[in-house]
């Protein structure tokens, strides 16, 4: 996991609608990463969501927002066309950002072990230094937790 004053791993992802994201040439603007499981399940549409409903205010802070997951550009295309999401989807379908943001653990559900995306979000200052980690995020409220850190930059 990445803590506060590491430097964000760089990266270059697939996003929905096909164009690609390279985390570096996005500086000197603060970046939010939120980390989440599957499109189009409950949480991470709630997440979603609530993400896209407060963008304008990222946008007007000059942050940009991206949800990262293991699905494919495909998939982020009809999760956002369903849902109307404004946050850009970035495919990671190999799992490498996920395994650099330490975000990809052992889980468990109904007694069965497995592995996958532990929601986890990651604000990166302007000069790609790890700001704040939220680990085990819990989505009612979090875009708004997030939103208000980043005010705090």
């Amino acid at each position: 996991m990445l803590n506060p004053a590491d430097e964000a791993p760089e990266f270059t992802l697939p996003r929905d609608g096909g164009e690609e994201i390279t985390l570096s040439t996005l500086r000197p603007a603060p970046v939010v990463l939120f980390f989440y499981p599957r499109d189009d399940t409950s949480g991470c549409t709630k997440e979603a969501i609530a993400f896209t409903e407060l963008n304008a205010e990222f946008e007007a802070l000059g942050v940009k927002v991206f949800g990262i997951s293991k699905d494919t550009v495909t998939k982020h295309d009809k999760f956002r066309d369903k849902h109307s999401l404004g946050i850009p989807l970035l495919s990671d379908a190999e799992g490498d950002v996920c395994e650099s943001y330490g975000v990809w653990k052992e889980k468990s559900m109904y007694g069965k072990k497995f592995f996958g995306i532990v929601r986890t979000t990651v604000l990166i200052d302007g000069d790609g230094v790890v700001a704040r980690v939220w680990p085990k995020v819990k989505v009612v409220g979090h875009a708004e937790e997030v939103l208000e850190a980043v005010k705090a930059l």
